[in-house]
């Protein structure tokens, strides 16, 4: 078999964020066809020793706890020069250990995930050796100069460093490695020879007659799922509370995700649930009446409408939230407060127009978005062969 180095700015397991999603799902579909040495940072001391069912999906697991602090950062990027995204995630301890890796193991192929790993790339990369693909999944440096657009002052000055710095060293690796992907053709497009490697959804566990826990809400209810400290995420529930839920009389709004922020919480009142971390997200989606997502920056493909979407919900999303996705006909699309609160008022007046859209979009989602599908390229960008070649 094929030996794959994967490099990887946050474990991949267990898939419980956007990120990890697409990571655990391509470490799944290539460790089903090559021998996977696994090279990863970790958010906490927690997730450095991975359950033993994940832990078996690679051979060799090296998992490094991240506790650069911010302003050690900030520090050491003014001084560097560097960006501040590559500043965060440099560790000589994943030097170490990819070097490590690549002087005992017959390495066929490096895999990156993320702009931020693409750091430990060797210096140079010879033609007979290993190949080199580099999943930036969205491109970093675009996202920074949108913050900049809606920054002021010294704030403005670091997001078009950042936005500057970052781009330069994104078109660096594109240019030395074998092919970069990303998660929508609209984010390859924004880089010369950009491939587009969609995120796809596991419709067997996001199954609305599956067997998870059933959650009870008083109804009408809005759904919003994320991660509660992501800034895009906190702009568009905070949007959504203040501006368009006291256009929609009665419902009330559940903004479901781990770790919000002091502002995020600050907007629990009578009408707005802040859950924090659930076990499972599939429970208060399949109580949600409607889901939204209400975001005003937004990257690539969005599992948080994928999963609504495959859960048979109707769902009220921005354009910037539905970009990418194949959704004619199946998510509703608004930009502004009024037009967002009118959209989601009418599904939640109208069942049966609600339940036809939720309907569409699980057929739609089950027919575009199988991981199989979606990650098919990686064979042959990689070499790899099929699970069936390995078996026989």
């Amino acid at each position: 078999m094929s030996e794959i180095l994967l490099l990887a700015h946050r474990a991949p397991f267990p898939p419980d964020r956007g990120d990890r999603i697409r990571s655990f799902h391509i470490l799944k579909h290539l460790s089903a066809r090559a021998t996977v040495h696994l090279v990863a940072f970790a958010d906490s001391a927690a997730e450095v020793e991975p359950a033993p069912r994940f832990r078996a999906m690679v051979d060799e697991c090296v998992i490094v706890p991240r506790t650069k602090s911010r302003a050690r950062t900030g520090a050491e990027a003014l001084v560097s020069g560097k960006p501040l995204s590559l500043t965060a995630f440099a560790d000589p301890r994943i030097a170490a250990a990819v070097a490590d890796i690549l002087a005992r193991r017959p390495i066929d192929a490096i895999y990156v995930f993320s702009g931020q790993m693409a750091q430990y790339l060797p210096a140079h990369l010879p033609v007979r050796g290993p190949r080199a693909i580099m999943d930036f999944v969205d491109l970093d440096s675009a996202k920074f100069a949108a913050y900049a657009d809606d920054a002021t002052g010294a704030k403005r000055w670091l997001m078009r460093r950042e936005a500057r710095l970052l781009g330069a060293f994104e078109r660096q690796v594109a240019a030395r490695v074998d092919a970069s992907l990303f998660v929508s053709a609209p984010e390859a497009a924004l880089l010369p020879g950009g491939i587009a490697v969609e995120n796809g959804i596991d419709t067997d566990a996001f199954d609305p007659s599956g067997a998870f826990a059933r959650i009870e809400q008083a109804q009408p209810l809005i759904v919003f799922t994320g991660q509660m400290d992501y800034r895009p995420n906190i702009d568009a529930v905070t949007w959504f509370a203040r501006d368009i839920l006291p256009l929609i009389p009665t419902a009330r709004f559940a903004i479901v995700g781990r770790a919000p922020t002091a502002a995020v919480r600050a907007l629990a009142n009578d009408r707005v649930v802040v859950t924090g971390e659930v076990p499972d997200v599939r429970g208060w989606l399949a109580a949600a009446t409607v889901v939204v997502a209400p975001l005003k920056l937004a990257r690539g493909i969005q599992n948080k409408v994928l999963e609504a979407m495959a859960m048979a919900r109707p769902v009220v999303a921005t354009h910037a939230a539905g970009e990418g996705i194949d959704h004619a006909g199946t998510i509703r699309i608004a930009d502004d407060a009024a037009s967002f609160a009118s959209i989601v008022q009418q599904l939640i007046a109208d069942p049966g127009n609600a339940a036809a859209l939720g309907s569409a979009a699980r057929a739609r989602v089950i027919a575009r978005y199988g991981w199989d599908a979606c990650l098919a390229p990686f064979d042959g960008l990689l070499g790899l062969e099929t699970p069936e070649s390995v078996a026989a």
